[in-house]
């Protein structure tokens, strides 16, 4: 059986003008506010709308693949195997250059040595302590990467969606590797509170850029004060590579949005102020929720949550996602709230800058 192809000029003939009216109709329905072209790609330049943005794909796309971990080389306990054979093959060859001293402090544990491990480290007081507070953080990565995902639908240009999806899956990578960590300590995981359920889904809600606020600014820096402050604790070494990844997604939007910046109306809007602000609130219930797990491993909640409150507050302003009543005043309000509830819980207190504190360690 044989066929004939379609003279090339009669195809031309034939494809151009459908096209051209495909497009010009899909641009009429756009106008007129009904579903046009759904796909914000412009195949005439071979870019995604907002343009090519190389730097913004270098300072994020490839410096996330430079400083991709795997879990099967840095947390060697877990069920991991995403090593490649040329990573096992360098790892290999690195362990025997090593000393016998340096070998025991770098041997490779089980997943069984590495519960043995958490037990001799922790009493059970600890061991759930650090459940709870580690939970917290694992409920955020899984909308963290619920919202991430969204997020990479509402970024122009090729070199800002190549960074969002370089986010999605380092969410995706953190949740999982959280999740089997936190099963190690055999403790009863905690659902969500109240407040956390609040602020997750507000955060999961909110409307296009305003994600960047939601996720990368506040829960992000919520995830990231937690990872710098735990990250020295025996067997959660795992947390300092959490912290790296962290500490891109929240430097993100300011990558992108000093290429595409927002509005003044975006920046001031006072409805849109106080919404930021609504959102930061459910974060004072939650470090009175955590007070005693954190004071078990030796963190102050209220010295903890200035730190929080002055590092969400300086890159919000710095970004451009400015919050009611403005940053000197909202920190003087926040120093004031935990004052107050200092006087109320904690006896003998005096009044303290607690905004001014600092809790991560070694990072």
């Amino acid at each position: 059986m044989t066929s004939e192809a379609i003279p090339p000029r009669l195809h031309d003939r034939l494809e151009r003008p459908f096209d051209r009216g495909l497009r010009a109709f899909d641009r009429l329905k756009e106008r007129l506010g009904l579903r046009g072209r759904k796909a914000p790609y412009d195949d005439l330049s071979y870019e995604f709308l907002g343009g090519e943005q190389e730097r913004l794909r270098k300072r994020h796309y490839d410096k996330s693949l430079r400083l991709l971990w795997k879990a099967e080389t840095h947390a060697s306990w877990s069920s991991f195997r995403d090593a490649s054979a040329l990573e096992r093959t360098l790892s290999e060859s690195a362990e025997r250059g090593l000393s016998a001293q340096e070998r025991v402090e770098r041997e490779r544990i089980g997943g069984a040595e590495f519960k043995a491990l958490l037990e001799r480290s922790y009493t059970p007081r600890e061991k759930q302590a650090l459940v709870n507070v580690l939970s917290m953080i694992g409920h955020g990565e899984a909308y963290a990467w619920l919202v991430s995902a969204e997020l990479l639908n509402e970024v122009q240009s090729t070199g800002g969606r190549a960074a969002l999806t370089m986010q999605v899956f380092e969410e995706a990578k953190h949740f999982v590797v959280l999740r089997e960590l936190i099963q190690a300590f055999e403790c009863p995981v905690p659902r969500l509170s109240a407040w956390e359920y609040l602020l997750l889904e507000r955060a999961f809600k909110s409307k296009g850029l305003e994600k960047f606020f939601a996720m990368n600014v506040l829960v992000e820096g919520f995830a990231l004060s937690l990872f710098g402050a735990l990250g020295e604790l025996p067997g959660l070494e795992i947390l300092r590579l959490f912290h790296l990844d962290e500490s891109r997604h929240a430097a993100l939007p300011q990558s992108y949005l000093r290429e595409f910046p927002l509005t003044p109306w975006q920046r001031w809007s006072p409805a849109r102020r106080l919404r930021r602000l609504s959102l930061l609130l459910p974060a004072l219930p939650i470090l009175v929720q955590v007070e005693q797990d954190l004071a078990v491993l030796g963190i102050d909640s209220l010295e903890f949550g200035g730190s929080l409150a002055r590092k969400v507050i300086q890159t919000s302003e710095r970004v451009g996602f400015h919050m009611a009543p403005g940053p000197a005043r909202l920190r003087a309000l926040l120093n004031g709230l935990f004052n107050g509830y200092a006087a109320l819980s904690r006896p003998g207190h005096e009044r303290r800058d607690f905004v001014a504190a600092e809790t991560s360690r070694g990072v």
